[in-house]
């Protein structure tokens, strides 16, 4: 693909053309950009020049970090654009319809926020579209379940709580009427022999 077209292609999928802020990033894309050497010398990324002829990131990143190759870049060269070497990791210069690799790079988002986008995200593709909403619904309808769980459980403690608080409550009201009641009995049995007591007299 062209610079231009990898830039289009980037986009669409919801990125821009890589920036590489330092040694790890760049040690990283050569590794992996390693993988590819059979299909292609080389990756677009998303340094570009503007019409002053100063060298940018695409995504307006600090320009801190540079891994030119030799005798790179070149000052009349200002309409060429810069691919990673897949082999080397150096950066050189080449013509914009030179036909490259490309590498992205999405910004990074909250997961809530991707699945978001995952699942609002279907004019691409309608059976992509279909699976998504299908997805969305499943983590809407295991979201509900939970929380009706949870209610379920909340309501169901408090319930037992509140039965085993009465039971507890009617136990001592028993208790207490039993002790009464012992006392009653204590007191007419009393009654009862000094009554006969006063009848045998």
């Amino acid at each position: 693909m062209s610079w231009a077209q990898a830039v289009t292609q980037c986009v669409q999928s919801g990125g821009m053309l890589t920036s590489v802020q330092d040694v790890a990033e760049s040690n990283f894309l050569v590794e992996h950009a390693d993988l590819y050497t059979s299909k292609t010398s080389g990756f677009w990324i998303g340094i570009y020049r503007n019409v002053n002829g100063q060298l940018l990131w695409q995504d307006n990143s600090a320009l801190d970090f540079v891994n030119w190759g030799e005798g790179q870049p070149s000052e009349e060269q200002l309409d060429y654009c810069v691919e990673l070497s897949a082999f080397s990791g150096f950066w050189s210069i080449l013509p914009c319809s030179s036909q490259k690799g490309f590498i992205c790079k999405a910004p990074k988002i909250h997961p809530l926020l991707f699945a978001l986008y995952l699942f609002t995200d279907t004019k691409n593709n309608k059976a992509h579209g279909d699976l998504n909403i299908w997805i969305l619904l499943t983590l809407i309808l295991i979201i509900l379940l939970g929380l009706g769980f949870i209610v379920y459980f909340l309501f169901k403690t408090k319930t037992q709580s509140e039965t085993e608080r009465e039971a507890r409550r009617c136990s001592t009201l028993l208790e207490y009427s039993h002790v009464l009641s012992g006392k009653e009995d204590e007191n007419d049995s009393t009654n009862d022999k000094e009554k006969n007591e006063h009848s045998t007299v």
